[in-house]
């Protein structure tokens, strides 16, 4: 249905332009912390000497524990604000600014805030993908002291079965991809 398509393909960039935008913005560490509360930026770390000169973008603070989307941006748009009166220099320079809409903010609240678990994810796949070619040397003895990632159980079904490479591994049925890549 191509109605349904277009509203996909708008939402999505909904999605990446709220991002970006996140990306974008930038304020030193100790002007989050004056405008959020010291909590916003890790306590009394934020005000360390040295922080002073370091800037995070609005995506690296939201990704931070107990930070909501909602007080980033009600930041963004303070900010915002002051510099269309002239009282805050910031490297972003926008008219006015517009709240992430209800349609997609948890989407883009989600995708900042879980963005280093995907990463994370996204490495062990592709470790995995690697790993299943890798051959099992025949005489390997699946012991629990020596491969502690493993149940009882997958060690009994390995020593059963004897596979000679990961793929094989895989196949065999209660012997979970989380335990074969670490």
């Amino acid at each position: 249905d191509p109605e349904r398509l277009a509203a996909l393909d708008m939402r999505e960039t909904m999605i990446g332009q709220n991002i970006d935008r996140l990306r974008n913005f930038k304020l030193f560490v100790t002007d989050w912390a004056k405008r959020g509360g010291n909590d916003l930026m890790g306590g009394a770390a934020a005000n360390r000497p040295g922080r002073e000169s370091h800037k995070k973008s609005a995506e690296e603070v939201l990704g931070m524990p107990n930070v909501s989307l909602k007080m980033v941006e009600q930041i963004m748009a303070d900010v915002i604000q002051e510099e269309g009166s002239g009282q805050v220099d910031n490297d972003e320079s926008t008219e006015e600014m517009i709240m992430t809409p209800s349609s997609v903010y948890d989407t883009v609240e989600a995708s900042v805030k879980y963005k280093s678990y995907v990463i994370r994810q996204e490495k062990d796949i592709e470790s995995w993908r690697k790993a299943q070619g890798a051959r099992i040397p025949p005489g390997i003895i699946y012991d629990h002291s020596i491969m502690p990632t493993f149940s009882k159980e997958e060690l009994e079904k390995l020593n059963q079965f004897k596979p000679s490479t990961f793929a094989e591994a895989s196949q065999i049925s209660g012997i979970t991809p989380q335990s074969l890549v670490y």
